[in-house]
């Protein structure tokens, strides 16, 4: 049966970033190992000179962040010297692990005469993944799978669904897909992960006589098989996988250990984390425990 629905709220991660944010909610901190979902865009008339869509550096632990491009593009740098434009269809995914600081910013104004249009997730390591190494991968649309049939496009972005896999590094069961639906065509969820949702990028679906529009997520029980009908012309993003156990969370720390989280807050409060070498200029100050900054809570919450 479905589980829950989650109403997309507003949030926003720069001066000019306004986000829909989907995950984590209230009522349902996780999905599989998928601890954070934001969808920026469509944003539209960038203007040339404005930088404040910019995401400047800031850190992460315990987890891993996944970039995905419908429209425009982004430039990553991170703490491990990597420089990398993402385009749409591309996968940036950038382990944390231990430690690592990056920042996403918007630089060429001709990528972006058509708009900007995006999905961030934050994966959530295994307890003995969360101090590895950090590390960075991006994986061109000719690596990641596509499935057509009648009304049907999907793309798979990491892990295994409906027959299909990827060479995407993943350290945990999950799965994560780009699907585009015509309108009428029916559609399903995988059913070999336990925890499953989809969220509607545009468009909306019929699920047992109701509708529901874009901004939300759906998540089911395990061993239901829902029958999924596109409304209209419709983008869904489909993910899951299996639980991981309880997380804790604040600002842009992921960890099974509170006493985790408060290391590394101090750790970037005196500097110990390391900037991207070619954009060390500035970066974002740890926030006040008390600003209720964007994702996070005063004190880290457990996600389970």
């Amino acid at each position: 049966m479905l589980d829950i629905v989650i109403e997309a709220r507003q949030a926003a991660i720069s001066p000019s970033m306004k986000v829909k944010r989907i995950l984590p909610f209230r009522l349902r901190r996780m999905i599989g190992p998928f601890i954070f979902m934001d969808h920026a865009g469509p944003v539209a008339n960038i203007p040339v000179e404005d930088k404040a869509l910019d995401v400047i550096p800031h850190p992460h632990i315990g987890l891993s962040t996944v970039s995905y491009l419908f429209d425009g593009q982004m430039t990553h740098r991170d703490s491990l010297g990597v420089e990398q434009i993402i385009r749409p269809g591309e996968v940036n995914w950038m382990t944390a692990g231990k430690g690592i600081s990056h920042s996403e910013r918007f630089e060429d104004p001709a990528a972006l005469a058509g708009g900007l249009e995006m999905v961030q997730t934050w994966v959530a390591l295994p307890e003995k993944e969360e101090e590895a190494d950090p590390s960075f991968a991006n994986y061109t649309p000719e690596e990641l799978p596509v499935f057509t049939d009648t009304g049907i496009w999907m793309r798979l972005i990491a892990g295994d669904a409906f027959g299909l896999k990827n060479d995407v590094k993943t350290v945990s069961p999950l799965f994560y897909l780009h699907v585009v639906l015509q309108k009428d065509a029916t559609f399903g969820l995988p059913k070999e992960h336990s925890e499953r949702g989809f969220y509607i990028v545009k468009g909306s679906v019929e699920l047992s006589d109701v509708t529901y529009p874009a901004g939300q997520m759906l998540v089911f029980t395990k061993g239901v098989d829902p029958v999924i009908r596109a409304k209209e012309n419709t983008t869904l993003m489909l993910l899951g996988g299996e639980p991981l156990g309880e997380r804790f969370i604040w600002w842009n720390f992921v960890s099974s250990r509170k006493e985790r989280i408060e290391q590394a807050k101090e750790d970037w409060k005196q500097g110990r984390f390391i900037l991207p070498p070619t954009d060390d200029k500035i970066f974002t100050p740890l926030p006040d425990d008390k600003s209720r900054p964007a994702g996070s809570s005063p004190e880290p919450q457990p996600l389970s």
